[in-house]
């Protein structure tokens, strides 16, 4: 779980995309489930990603957002001292599924797949 309190006191005001943005691109990427969403690559890459607002809807409890995220992945080789091949970087992208609790600002997040693609 991660905490988005900026975007959760933002919500209803023009900024808050950016500052869900903003909040989000701060966040280590280890907190994301970006591994689970790797489609071309082994591993999740330490450089920065961006993200990408699609949609927010409000229910009672929570702030629920849309969000595209595009990362960076990497194809390693066998690690072995000698081993020459260099690591190669792959452009990835994933939605994820936010749940803002309004309250407290604590965040899940849910990588959202093909069967549910359309469904928010």
């Amino acid at each position: 779980m991660i905490h988005l309190p900026k975007a959760r006191i933002a919500w209803n005001h023009d900024d808050f995309n950016t500052i869900l943005k903003d909040e989000l691109e701060a966040i280590d990427p280890g907190e994301l489930p970006l591994q689970q969403g790797l489609t071309l690559s082994s591993m999740v890459s330490s450089e920065p990603f961006n993200a990408i607002v699609i949609d927010s809807v409000e229910t009672s409890a929570t702030i629920r957002c849309k969000v595209s995220i595009i990362y960076s992945g990497i194809i390693a080789g066998c690690s072995c001292a000698d081993d020459p091949t260099p690591l190669d970087i792959q452009t990835e992208y994933c939605e994820l599924l936010l749940a803002i609790d309004k309250v407290s600002g604590e965040t899940l997040v849910e990588l959202v797949s093909d069967s549910h693609c359309g469904s928010f």
